[in-house]
């Protein structure tokens, strides 16, 4: 048998050291390292940038925990700083066609001043023009006006009674303005019975000579009212002339403020233009927009007819230096992409240009905008939108309702908002497939993948960055100060994180769990300083708070319910090893593997599988198995025999094929009738040529064995066998490094199955000569001396007997 080398707990130690480190480097570091571990990532986002146009959005692809958001918001936050500050944008009344609200682009900040400076306008017009119309000049204007017009009023209505007596008539206008004539005979006024006593010649003269004068009354009374029209419309005309030069005086100051934006200019011409013409308002007549609408910002501003005066101020740059950076985390489809909101009076809807609302995109719009792809999924309509926007390079604001066979409510049409923006969408590298594969759409759009790794190489310069990142995070968390060793604990705990002991988890968020943990602990114990004791016990109360499963298997260990032994020998079983994962917390535990055989054509049958237990992974670490074994003993003749292989007491799914090693195992002992050490565990995965590969998770695995072994009692024996592959990942808590230490526990790297089977049973594998046979005295030679029996029992045709005075059936 070969001399097969255990390992040593040196060989287990984590290199390089990082108390030796960290205690002569400086941590206290403002250098972003958390961008240093991701140079991909990091080129991606600076390709980005460089590119401009719409086309060269970014996917930051990676799992969530390693602190992706914060990562982006780190890299772009210095360089939006350095980047041009975007215009302010704000809607404003279109007073010709109200439907249609002008959007008007002004240097960041003014946006603010020009709504202020018109707010104050109003109030001032509201407040001075009524005094204005009070003045003495104003006053002796308008009492000429009436004058004339009572004079050429007066002429004609004595023109009218004039042309009424030449007829022989009488002249009524009452208070409403209407006529009415009376005959007159001698001078009195004829009675309606009286002219109903006249003969009806008579009567015809009167009534001709009646429509006569109401003809000419009627021209008369036209030129009447031609005269009150002219009085009016110079009176509107006297009114805006008197008005103007207040108006004027109060917007020359913005003028000269915005004399630069042509837009704003021809506003303010419509403004003044407004205003004149509807002076009633500021004359405290009565109002032609009975309508009361939403209060408005600003002092005086509350009736709903001064609202076409007000400044929808839509993206307010004012406190933003540089371009911006909009991280949205409910992006709704009125969220990101804004909306025109409506208001209810009388149980009718209404909307005009105040109620125009931005979203992130337009907020974001010259900068960046980052979304969480998983939030932006929920709502496909803003998905759908974003996708429009990017593609068509602005921004219109209409109803998502738009987009279905609904009926529309009628609604204003503001125009759209051109865009300059970069997306960054943060998400998992399974979403990205999803989305690249089955929407073309995006493919075009965002053109670059910043993909975030989950581990960085262990060395010197790493662990100092490592140190220098989670000393930045406990400053920014605001916690307390933690000592160089305390760091050197977090660096170690992150490469079993990793599980690579040539690795360093970047899980920075877990790690900060741990820091904000350790700061609770000191709080309680009066520590002004975080030591590696109090990280210690922090991970300690952390594996207590999540390791109830664990505890309670293990109980069913120590009263031997679960069936699992970790002494002596046995034909046909083998102690394997799995994983299972409870929330955030995995634990290793050991399984039996037992294996039976017989005379028969059944083949080995895996009843995991058959009791549809196995997962495909499973089953396909057993078709390997097969292979393997009609390979190594199918060559010269077929194989014939019935077996079985499970995992006793396993009642849940099982998956993966790290127990095919032990599996084999199992069945080469049962077929050459061998014992196996169950001291030991197993666990690898074996291909078709007999090599043990690497699994996942041995550090549990290990731990998981240890621990079932510590508390049955330790006999110095005891110890894993796993695939050579595998060192590098053997992360193992000290108690279990120190039973190594003692010789009370041991690991033995294996690198084929021959090599396990060696060591489990102590007797060689055997090798195959050249005749085809195996070399004698080996397992091999007796799995292959049992096949060839087997084979035979299957060929030979057994018949019973018959007894003698039975009957047969029928006779």
């Amino acid at each position: 048998m070969k001399n097969i080398p255990e390992l040593k707990a040196r060989q287990l130690k984590i290199e390089p050291d990082p108390r030796k480190i960290l205690r002569s480097n400086d941590i206290r570091d403002n250098t972003n390292a958390v961008c240093l571990f991701q140079p991909r990532a990091r080129k991606a986002l600076e390709m980005g940038l460089s590119i401009p146009g719409m086309e060269y959005n970014v996917y930051v692809a990676g799992e969530p925990g390693l602190g992706r958001t914060y990562l982006v918001e780190n890299f772009l936050l210095p360089r939006a700083k350095e980047g041009t500050t975007p215009p302010d944008l704000v809607y404003l009344n279109n007073f010709d066609n109200p439907d249609k609200p002008l959007l008007v682009s002004l240097t960041p900040g003014q946006g603010k001043v020009l709504k202020e400076n018109l707010q104050r306008v109003v109030k001032r017009l509201r407040r001075d023009l009524p005094r204005h119309f009070e003045q003495a000049s104003y006053l002796r204007l308008q009492n000429k006006l009436f004058t004339k017009l009572a004079l050429v009023r007066d002429d004609l209505m004595d023109r009218m009674d004039e042309a009424a007596q030449k007829k022989g008539f009488s002249l009524n206008i009452d208070d409403t303005g209407a006529v009415s004539l009376t005959p007159l005979v001698d001078g009195k006024v004829l009675s309606s019975e009286e002219f109903e006593r006249l003969e009806s010649s008579q009567k015809k003269v009167i009534k001709d000579q009646s429509s006569a004068v109401l003809n000419t009354i009627a021209d008369l009374s036209r030129l009447v009212n031609k005269s009150e029209q002219e009085f009016r419309a110079k009176e509107v005309q006297l009114a805006q002339e008197h008005a103007a030069s207040l108006v004027d005086r109060l917007l020359m100051p913005i003028h000269k403020k915005f004399a630069e934006n042509k837009a704003l200019k021809k506003y303010f011409d419509s403004f003044k233009e407004d205003i004149l013409e509807n002076l009633p308002h500021y004359q405290g007549r009565q109002e032609r927009e009975p309508r009361t609408g939403p209060e408005q910002q600003g002092e005086g501003l509350s009736d709903s007819f001064f609202q076409r005066y007000d400044v929808n101020l839509f993206v307010d740059n004012s406190e933003v230096t540089g371009a911006p950076v909009v991280k949205e985390i409910n992006p709704g489809f009125f969220n990101l992409l804004g909306c025109v909101e409506r208001e209810t009076e009388w149980g009718t809807y209404y909307t005009d240009f105040s109620l125009i609302k931005a979203g992130a995109v337009h907020r974001a719009n010259g900068g960046f905008l980052i979304l969480r792809v998983d939030d932006l999924l929920n709502h496909p309509a803003a998905w759908e939108g974003l996708l429009r926007c990017l593609r068509t390079k602005q921004s219109s604001l209409d109803d998502p309702t738009d987009h279905y066979d609904m009926l529309r409510t009628r609604t204003i049409s503001p125009d759209p908002i051109p865009l300059a923006l970069k997306v960054l969408l943060i998400g998992d590298d399974e979403t990205y497939e999803l989305l690249y594969m089955h929407d073309e759409r995006f493919r075009k759009i965002f053109k670059l993948k910043a993909h975030i790794q989950d581990t960085v190489e262990r060395t010197p310069e790493s662990i100092t960055g490592y140190a220098q990142a989670l000393d930045r995070a406990g400053r920014e968390s605001g916690l307390r100060g933690f000592t160089k060793d305390a760091f050197a604990e977090l660096v170690n705990y992150s490469t079993r994180m990793a599980e690579d002991r040539e690795r360093l988890s970047l899980h920075f968020s877990h790690l900060r769990e741990i820091m904000i943990e350790s700061n609770a602990l000191a709080n309680t114990q009066d520590k002004r300083v975080i030591d590696a004791v109090i990280v210690k016990q922090a991970l300690e109360e952390r594996e207590y708070r999540t390791n109830l499963y664990q505890e309670e298997f293990l109980r069913e260990y120590d009263r031997k319910s679960i069936k699992v032994r970790t002494q002596g020998q046995g034909v046909g079983v083998a102690n394997g090893l799995s994983v299972t994962q409870v929330g955030d917390y995995v634990m290793g535990l050991p399984h039996q593997i037992s294996c039976t055989v017989g005379v028969g054509h059944g083949g080995i049958m895996d009843l995991e599988r058959e009791a549809e237990l196995g997962g495909p992974i499973h089953t396909k670490g057993m078709m390997i198995l097969k292979s393997y074994f009609v390979n190594l003993f199918a060559r010269n003749k077929p194989l014939v025999l019935t077996g079985s292989l499970c995992f006793e007491q396993s009642y849940a799914q099982v998956d993966g094929d790290s127990a095919s090693g032990a599996e084999l195992a199992a069945l080469l002992s049962a077929l050459s009738n061998v014992p196996i050490r169950l001291d030991l565990a197993f666990t690898g995965a074996i291909s078709q040529s007999g090599a043990i590969m690497a699994v996942g998770g041995v550090t549990h695995k290990v731990e998981g064995f240890f621990e079932v072994c510590r508390r049955r009692g330790l006999t110095g024996q005891q110890g894993v066998l796993l695939p050579r592959d595998n060192i590098v990942h053997l992360v193992l808590r000290d108690n279990v490094l120190q039973a190594i230490k003692d010789r009370q526990f041991h690991i033995h790297p294996v690198s084929t199955i021959e090599e396990a089977m060696e060591f489990l049973t102590g007797k060689r594998a055997g090798e195959r000569l050249k005749d085809g046979r195996f070399s004698q005295n080996s397992i091999y030679a007796a799995v292959d001396e049992r096949l060839t029996e087997l084979a035979v029992l299957a060929e030979k045709k057994c018949t019973m007997p018959r007894r003698k005075g039975i009957k047969k059936a029928g006779s």
